[in-house]
């Protein structure tokens, strides 16, 4: 039976099948955390604490994806199939899918509409992602 991740590679797909890679997902894991960690620092400026927590997320998305052994084509299908990588519900991909619409409106248009909630949500929902990347063994023990 063909996987959920699977249906979604191929040529002009979301995804495509690469071998998980350890030293790549802990780096991933160890930029993600590093990144989440200064995202916590209130001394931090808004707009520097959302870049970091978004990038802590997207790395962290990034590496549980490479664990299944998938390289994306875009950066928001690593949040689109976080029900299928981390089992994680729509209380967290909504955030970080709705983080980088914000993220794309404030990179590509100069418009960066965030507020102290809006931060904070998306501090949870990456630390979420955090913990349940926690879960898994590395690679080279995987499955």
């Amino acid at each position: 039976m063909t996987s959920p991740l699977e249906k979604l590679c191929g040529p002009g797909k979301s995804l495509q099948k690469e071998p998980p890679d350890a030293k790549e997902f802990a780096g991933l894991r160890r930029s993600g955390l590093a990144r989440l960690s200064d995202a916590a620092n209130t001394a931090n400026s808004l707009e520097g604490r959302f870049d970091l927590a978004y990038n802590a997320a997207h790395a962290l998305c990034l590496a549980a994806l490479r664990w299944h052994g998938y390289r994306p084509a875009n950066r928001y299908i690593v949040f689109q199939v976080l029900s299928l990588t981390l089992d994680l519900g729509p209380e967290i991909w909504r955030v970080l899918a709705k983080c980088h619409e914000i993220r794309n409106l404030g990179e590509y248009e100069g418009d960066l509409n965030i507020d102290d909630r809006l931060v904070a949500d998306l501090i949870t929902a990456c630390r979420a992602v955090a913990a349940k990347l926690d879960t898994l063994k590395p690679p080279a023990e995987a499955k």
